[in-house]
């Protein structure tokens, strides 16, 4: 029988985020998406200027110029998976269950991946394009601890370790930024997290409540709720470092980060869903699928504020 493809598109919907649990702290713009795959938001112009006690006539008149904000989704697209005719009669529907949550696995890690790299690079969209990997320094934070030996996969040498007193730092930009002192969030590499949890103060009475050392667990810190993640991202070591592409080639001077965010900062776009079905191929003798989703994020503030990266320092 033929899938219902509107209940697994809402499947993966449902699950995409599950695993990926940062994606959800951040303003989405579902309801720009046009046609699945283009968000367009319209911008309202600079408001009016109001004079106290106005004493010349007539007062000057101005038009309020309106703009877009516009970006493309990036298209993410699995690889068909083919059930054989025996697995369809003998293992279904666990079978299709498990191919279609892999499925699901997949894009939600190649999507995670481009969504903290646009969130972490200089993308403020202002027309179509992508993002770009320029970021003001002053957005950068170099990590202070002692010498450690690097962890990232062709990183040699040693690096800072990472400190609860970085982590400091980056709540007091986010302060002098005017940024709302709710709703931060900080995403750690399994690696970076454990540094932080080696801090001797963590386990101290007074800051019990902050820490879970039975699973490993950092609730909150510094005004920042903790997230774990197996990889984050990719810097270079470049004066001020600069983030990675996706899939860029390790290097020996690659260095890990902290994406520190307020929610209203960044932005996430789910656009197009959906699930492919061909019943019957016959030259391979069972059923194929596939699954598609369009997705895309940014900075939503000119300058980048409230996003932070905390880059391992050498």
């Amino acid at each position: 029988m033929a899938i219902r493809k509107e209940l697994w598109a809402k499947y993966i919907i449902s699950n995409l985020f599950k695993g990926a649990e940062f994606l959800n702290f951040c303003k989405r713009a579902d309801e720009y998406v046009l046609q699945g795959a283009v968000v367009h938001i319209p911008q309202a112009g600079a408001k009016p200027t109001v004079v106290k006690n106005r004493s010349t006539l007539p007062a000057a008149i101005t038009k309020r110029t309106d703009t877009d904000i516009v970006y493309l989704l990036d298209e993410y697209t699995s690889n068909p998976t083919l059930i054989s005719n025996a697995e369809k009669y003998e293992e279904s529907p666990e079978k299709l269950a498990s191919v279609l949550d892999e499925h699901v696995q997949t894009i939600r890690e190649a999507i995670g991946d481009d969504i903290i790299y646009n969130w972490l690079a200089g993308f403020a969209a202002t027309g179509p394009g992508s993002p770009s990997s320029a970021i003001a320094a002053a957005t950068v934070i170099r990590t202070t601890g002692p010498n450690t030996a690097a962890h990232m996969p062709f990183a040699t040498g040693t690096r800072k370790l990472f400190l609860k007193e970085d982590l400091q730092k980056a709540r007091t930009l986010m302060n002098k930024q005017n940024i709302p002192k709710e709703d931060r969030y900080a995403l750690l590499s399994s690696d970076m997290l454990d540094q932080l949890m080696q801090d001797a103060d963590l386990k101290k009475r007074d800051m019990a409540l902050e820490l879970d050392m039975k699973n490993g667990v950092i609730a909150r810190l510094y005004g920042f709720q903790i997230l774990e993640r197996s990889y984050v991202a990719t810097y270079d070591n470049a004066a001020t470092p600069v983030i990675k592409p996706v899939g860029a080639v390790g290097d020996a001077t690659d260095n890990d980060v902290v994406l520190c965010w307020q929610k209203n900062s960044t932005e996430l776009a789910l656009g197009d869903v959906q699930v492919f079905e061909e019943l019957d191929k016959p030259d391979y003798y069972g059923d194929v699928y596939s699954a598609l989703v369009r997705a895309g994020g940014r900075k939503t503030r000119k300058n980048a504020e409230g996003v932070i990266a905390i880059v391992q320092g050498v």
